[in-house]
């Protein structure tokens, strides 16, 4: 256990790190940069996923807070959990603790890659895909345990 969260607490401190300066360079220092298929642009997003619940605005960073404590007192639970699911959930945490410090810090989460060839696409940011990336090594774990598990009953 404890390599898992030597390893899990690194990445977390990296992604989280290089997310937040990647965050500050948009936010205060003008990085913005227009492409031919996708831009580089500030916006802030008040709300989820496509800005879903920006009516919660000022609850949400302490709901999202409060949803992070739960899951760390379950992972305290059940630490067999974290020791299979240590590398998505270091990702999660980076990602969504530092879109929620953003939500302190800014008023609202930095977004700033912004798609706009042949489509437009929602604005996102580097945590956005972290978190991303962190849902599909679960879904991926699950599904070859699944599979493992369904040979071996065969």
């Amino acid at each position: 256990m404890n390599r898992e969260l030597k390893i899990a607490t690194t990445i977390f401190i990296v992604v989280f790190i290089i997310d937040q300066v990647v965050k500050y360079g948009f936010a205060n220092l003008s990085w913005d940069v227009d492409g031919p298929y996708m831009s580089l642009k500030l916006a802030y997003n008040y709300g989820v996923a496509f800005s879903m619940f920006s009516f919660l605005e000022h609850n949400l960073k302490y709901i999202q807070l409060a949803i992070v404590l739960i899951g760390t007192l379950y992972l305290f639970k059940n630490k067999e959990v974290f020791k299979e699911y240590y590398l998505p959930i270091a990702l999660l945490y980076a990602g969504g603790l530092s879109n929620i410090l953003d939500r302190f810090t800014y008023g609202g989460v930095v977004d700033y890659f912004y798609w706009h060839y042949l489509f437009e696409f929602a604005i996102f940011n580097i945590a956005d895909v972290i978190i991303d990336l962190a849902v599909v090594i679960i879904i991926y774990k699950q599904i070859k345990q699944s599979r493992e598990e369904k040979k071996i009953k065969s």
